[in-house]
């Protein structure tokens, strides 16, 4: 059932993505990490209803997911706040981070159900920054 949950996370205006993704049976967050730029630039011309920008941030979803382990809401945020890879990630710093995730929810004017901790992002820019010295 995880492999419906990584998908059921999308909003609404990933519809056509999220439908493009079931029938042609990539549901796994470990296949939507391995889509190239060709294979994006492919599902975009079989289906002119899923955008490039949307196809691009459910696959930074995806590889946030499975190299740093952070759940689908987060990296969502983490899209929203300006941090789109893993070497963006690398290169930030806790406070910086919380003080986006903070202006962001000021701006919306929303909490975020996600518990992002300032230990927690320590946590994934370790872990990105180690990622990022093995390539």
């Amino acid at each position: 059932m995880e492999i419906k949950k990584f998908l059921d996370f999308l909003p609404t205006n990933f519809r056509h993505e999220k439908s493009f993704f079931i029938k042609n049976n990539l549901t796994d967050y470990e296949k939507l990490s391995n889509l190239s730029d060709l294979d994006i630039n492919k599902i975009q011309r079989k289906s002119s209803l899923c955008t490039l920008n949307n196809l691009k941030k459910i696959r930074a979803i995806a590889i946030f997911k499975k190299e740093i382990g952070i759940s689908p809401p987060q990296a969502y945020l983490l899209l929203h706040c300006g941090i789109s890879s893993i070497k963006s990630l690398s290169l930030s710093t806790p406070y910086e981070l919380e003080h986006k995730i903070g202006r962001l929810e000021r701006t919306l004017r929303v909490k975020s159900d996600t518990d992002i901790t300032f230990t927690l992002l320590k946590e994934w820019i370790k872990k990105a920054c180690q990622i990022c010295k093995s390539i």
